[in-house]
Formats: structure tokens, sequence, C-alpha cells
């Protein structure tokens, strides 16, 4: 900011109050930085007219001039070292990434539980589903793919499950489920990642 501007100013003879806040405002949201280095005032006059004065915050205008071009991070914990906070801010863009995942690739969006149980479960089930995500991504890093596990998980999306149902002569349904047999890409991912896809999945009842 240049140091030959003025600390403060009045501007007399413009229009109404109302219409000078009505140009004032649009130039504030165009200047929202430089917002916070001034005080705006707008004065009715007696002739009706306006007058609007300005000040310059002295406190502000040196904290951004001292702080132009840096990163800040802000804290009210006071023993900690810097490298203590990078480490600490660099988990919380951690803990944003996992929720990012939880409602994008996961497809897990947030559900209002009203008791601790259905909390609690839902917590574990969220926990569980990005710790496969994250072995995922060790996986492919280890077999030399990338450290990506979307792509794998979107190559591996189209191996289904399919329940084959079989009824007999007693009324007794006998229900199997069966996966879907991996293309020649799927099947060498897998082996790369030394999976092996089940041809069979166990069918448990919950509510016993």
């Amino acid at each position: 900011m240049p140091d030959a501007l003025p600390k403060s100013e009045t501007l007399a003879g413009l229009p109404q109050a109302p219409s000078v806040e009505r140009e004032v405002v649009p130039m504030l949201r165009q200047n929202i930085r430089a917002t916070s280095l001034f005080e705006l005032t707008v004065e009715r006059r007696e002739d009706g007219g306006a007058l609007l004065r300005w000040k310059r915050i002295e406190d502000v205008c040196d904290w951004a001039t001292l702080s132009a071009g840096c990163y800040l991070l802000r804290t009210n914990v006071l023993n900690w070292t810097v490298e203590d906070r990078w480490k600490t801010y660099m988990q919380l863009t951690e803990a944003g990434t996992v929720f990012k995942i939880h409602k994008t690739d996961l497809s897990i969006r947030p559900i209002w539980h009203q008791k601790e149980a259905p909390v609690l479960a839902h917590i574990r089930f969220c926990f569980l589903g990005y710790v496969l995500w994250k072995t995922l991504g060790q996986l492919r890093r280890q077999a030399v793919l990338g450290n990506d596990p979307r792509r794998v998980s979107d190559a591996l999306a189209e191996i289904r499950s399919v329940d084959v149902v079989l009824p007999t002569h007693r009324g007794i349904e006998i229900r199997q489920r069966c996966i879907s047999r991996a293309t020649e890409h799927q099947q060498i991912l897998l082996e790369r990642l030394k999976l092996e896809r089940p041809s069979r999945l166990v069918i448990r009842d919950m509510t016993k």
C-alpha cells in the first residue's frame, strides 16, 4: 500500500446517503481484502446530502504488510513448536480428505442418527470402509501401480455378486451367492495385487 496515501479523508458534496451506500457496497465486495484495512462511514447532512468518511486502520495495515505473501497458521496453543503446528494442520487436511472420500468414492453420506448405538455403528462402518480404501491404496503401491485406489476400484467394480435361487419340491429355496467371472484385464490386476476372486459368498442371517 503506498505510504503517500492519506490516513483519513472526508469527501463532501456527494449525493444523498442511500445513493452513496449503493455505490460503496459493490466497491467493497470487489475489494474484500482491502475492506478490513479501512473504516468507512456515510453521514447524512442537514441539506439532504451525504459525507463519506474513511480512515486507515493502522494496526491492520501494518499486519497486512508483514504477512503479505506468507502462509499463516493460527492456533490458541502456545506451547507447540512450529513442527507440531504444521503436523497438526496436515492431520486436519487428511481428516478433510477422509470425509471427502466417504462422500464420493465410498458413497457414504452423513446420516442423522438419534441414538448412541446407531451413531457408533455408523462411525465404525465408515472407519472400516476407509481402512479398506487405504489398504487398497497400499496394495496398489506395493504392486508398483501407483497409489490411487480409485482406478483399482473402478476396474473391479464390474465384478458383481449374483444370487442364484433354486426352488425345491418341499417349497424350500436354496440360495447361493456367486461372483461373476473377471475379465482378462481384471484377472491380471488381481494377480498384481495378490488378491483372489472368491467364487461364492456365504450368506449369513444377521437377525439371529
